[in-house]
């Protein structure tokens, strides 16, 4: 239990922090890691003060922590040029042309999904559609919280599914599985549960118009995302397919005219220095994961929650809970699947669950959680952006409702078969 608890100064540090400055924004995660790593270490008994910083260095400098540290730059870098040169606009303005007629809720739902699966961010895709998403509903006269939960609900599809997604990323680098290979077994949840929402909004927008004013498309502009997304698909390697993608939109952002060869550089660092505090959290993590390994924590923690499964099934409803949990606490599906990441693995590992389906689990209950909390980015973006509050949100957020109700009946029946032998 000593050893586990710089679990429980993480999140006593991090969650009364932020509950007495009223924002579970205000206080840096980097600072809540950083007093929990330090407590980590001194409570690490029996060894010199810099034998225990070389075992946090060499948690930290894991190779596999090293490859998603990779990963989040060459994303970071790819996204802001992206934004840049204008491949975001393209994206909306694309998917709003083909909304189908008289069918404003399930087009709005699909223009949401299809962006956030492209650009890899569901914070993104609803700054980019809330604003679209306000002016439909003056429009139309529809109800704006149901309207800007339709855009937030098809965000959490793209922050599950996309290969330059951070929870996809963190999910498949902590159970060791290509992203190509989560993606398959991940659609079989996503994809019905994506279906079940777009049948509720047929239904429910019935009557509604689609808007007519919609900007000119900039075809070339939408290039590089769907580059990414085709090559991803195909199973390159991640870090060549980043790195095409910012090739790509480099290139065509100085034809068009929207930077220089400097303005390119200057973009990449931006997106970079953006990733600047997932990358210091995932090293902290990282390192404190190791002392806590070290001092029998986490053999500890597995043999309490496995005591009493038995089989496949309680396995991956302790993995579920296990990331739910980390979620409620940090507001923040990727923080919580970089905590917990590595201990899912080894009960995996230990009940021979396909490593395919251990990252669909984490990266799909993660997307659960994070989408029905209120003080998680992505209901404070939209409200902020709506002007209205993230209560009014949830009671219409669907798709994260549905996509945790496919997820528990998938572990509870075995689904899919494929994955689950």
């Amino acid at each position: 239990m000593l050893a586990l608890s710089p679990f429980i100064v993480f999140m006593i540090v991090y969650l009364v922090g932020s509950l007495l400055a009223g924002d579970f924004y205000k206080l840096p995660l980097t600072v809540a890691f950083l007093i929990a790593s330090a407590y980590a270490i001194c409570i690490t008994p029996k060894i010199k003060l810099k034998e225990r910083v070389n075992i946090f260095s060499r948690g930290a400098g894991n190779e596999n922590i090293m490859l998603m540290v990779w990963i989040f730059v060459l994303a970071g870098a790819f996204a802001s040029i992206a934004d840049q040169m204008g491949a975001i606009d393209a994206t909306v303005n694309l998917t709003l042309r083909f909304l189908p007629a008289n069918m404003l809720l399930p087009g709005l739902f699909l223009a949401a999904c299809f962006i956030s699966l492209s650009i890899g961010t569901s914070v993104g895709t609803v700054v980019a559609l809330t604003p679209v998403a306000v002016g439909i509903a003056e429009q139309t006269g529809s109800s704006l919280p149901m309207i800007v939960a339709i855009v937030v609900g098809g965000a959490f599809f793209g922050d599950n599914l996309s290969f330059i997604s951070d929870t996809t990323i963190v999910a498949t680098q902590t159970q060791g599985c290509k992203m190509n290979d989560k993606f398959k077994a991940n659609i079989w949840l996503a994809a019905p549960a994506a279906l079940i929402v777009l049948i509720i909004y047929i239904i429910i927008g019935q009557g509604v118009e689609t808007p007519s004013a919609i900007p000119t498309i900039e075809w070339y502009k939408v290039v590089p995302y769907m580059a990414v997304l085709i090559l991803a698909l195909a199973g390159l390697n991640v870090l060549v397919v980043l790195l095409i993608g910012i090739i790509l939109a480099g290139v065509i952002g100085i034809l068009c005219g929207s930077f220089d060869m400097l303005g390119w550089m200057d973009a990449m660092g931006k997106g970079i220095m953006g990733m600047s505090e997932l990358i210091i959290v995932t090293l902290l993590a990282g390192g404190m994961l190791a002392i806590i390994r070290h001092n029998g924590g986490i053999d500890y923690l597995i043999q309490a929650l496995t005591m009493r499964i038995k089989g496949q099934r309680g396995a991956k409803l302790t993995m579920a809970l296990l990331v739910i949990l980390a979620d409620l606490c940090t507001a923040n599906n990727t923080i919580a699947l970089v905590t917990v990441g590595p201990m899912a693995r080894e009960i995996a590992d230990r009940y021979g669950i396909d490593k395919r389906m251990s990252a669909s689990i984490l990266d799909t209950f993660s997307c659960f959680a994070q989408g029905l909390i209120p003080y998680g980015a992505q209901l404070l973006m939209a409200a902020g952006l709506a002007s209205i509050t993230p209560f009014e949100i949830i009671g219409y957020l669907y798709y994260p409702m549905v996509l945790g109700g496919v997820a528990l009946i998938g572990i509870l029946c075995n689904y899919p078969r494929k994955y689950n032998k």
